[in-house]
């Protein structure tokens, strides 16, 4: 398309152009295409509002710093945070970066935007006799609690995602360890501890369904590839019953298995391979986790503490 050719194009038919190249070049998930698309929407929505006339490529080239920094000031009178914030500007960055490359259409202002300074919170790990409380099964166990079982001690275990934990298949087990295929498609292996796989075995036992070696490992009720809300409900549940505090989520396991290997001594190195983080600065985390533990131990068992 040529450079007058777009910037006469809908503002609207860039995004879903934009949106495609996420998904298939860049491989973003699916839940930061859902993220970053409703972000421009709502951008353009303001666009259309700020100059009074439909938006094209010609006006996404002719928008300034003073426009950018009103549609944040914008969003902030909705409560918006810092953090939130911030996703928004790298949507915005990601947008203009692609209109640039991708049809020629820059918008000189988005480098002199400024991203919103957010609080990097602290993960809180769960402890290790309270994962093996919420991996743990009864001996009458139905096929789904062990099945669930099976995917949390893979949370904490092997450190997975859900998404990831939800996308194995029976293939990707090869004794030792796992294959992950994580975040933009990297394959990443991790060792696979004798409980982890001892679990995994008994949900393959009772699994009522042919596991082929290329579908899903687990299976929903009917039969296909199990819901992540399905994992969230469940460790909602369980928290409960085991009365532990609302921070146990399923992406906590995760924390947890990071936090506890730092803990007893692992590289920050070795363990960004196993976490699957693209740089180390996301891993880095984890010793901020491991002070904070160290400061609430301190906390409550010192006598000279408050």
């Amino acid at each position: 398309m040529s450079d007058t050719g777009a910037l006469a194009t809908s503002a609207k038919e860039l995004v879903v152009d934009w949106c495609a190249a996420l998904e298939h070049a860049e491989r973003r998930s699916p839940h930061t295409l859902r993220a970053y698309r409703a972000t421009l929407l709502r951008f353009l929505s303001f666009l259309t509002g700020h100059f009074g006339a439909p938006v094209t490529g010609s006006t996404l080239a002719g928008v300034e710093l003073s426009d950018l920094r009103a549609y944040l000031s914008h969003r902030r009178a909705h409560a918006l945070s810092n953090r939130s914030a911030a996703r928004e500007v790298a949507a915005l960055r990601s947008f203009f970066r692609w209109t640039k490359r991708a049809r020629g259409i820059q918008c000189a202002a988005i480098s002199g935007l400024s991203t919103p300074k957010a609080k990097q919170r602290v993960p809180r790990p769960v402890a290790p006799a309270e994962a093996k409380d919420l991996a743990a099964v009864p001996d009458d166990a139905s096929w789904t609690q062990k099945r669930d079982a099976a995917v949390l001690m893979l949370l904490y275990g092997a450190g997975l995602r859900i998404a990831e934990a939800l996308s194995l298949t029976p293939a990707a087990l090869g004794g030792e360890t796992i294959r992950i295929t994580g975040k933009r498609q990297k394959v990443r292996q991790v060792p696979l501890l004798a409980q982890v796989a001892d679990a995994i075995a008994l949900y393959r036992e009772s699994c009522p369904f042919t596991l082929s070696p290329h579908d899903p490992l687990f299976r929903g009720t009917r039969g296909g590839a199990l819901s992540p809300g399905v994992v969230r409900k469940n460790m909602r549940s369980a928290r409960i019953a085991l009365g532990l505090p609302d921070t146990a989520t399923p992406h906590a396991l995760r924390h947890s298995f990071a936090t506890h290997l730092l803990a007893r001594g692992a590289d920050l190195r070795a363990i960004q391979e196993l976490l699957g983080h693209a740089s180390l600065s996301s891993t880095q985390v984890y010793t901020e986790v491991d002070a904070a533990h160290l400061l609430d131990v301190y906390r409550n068992a010192h006598p000279r503490a408050e």
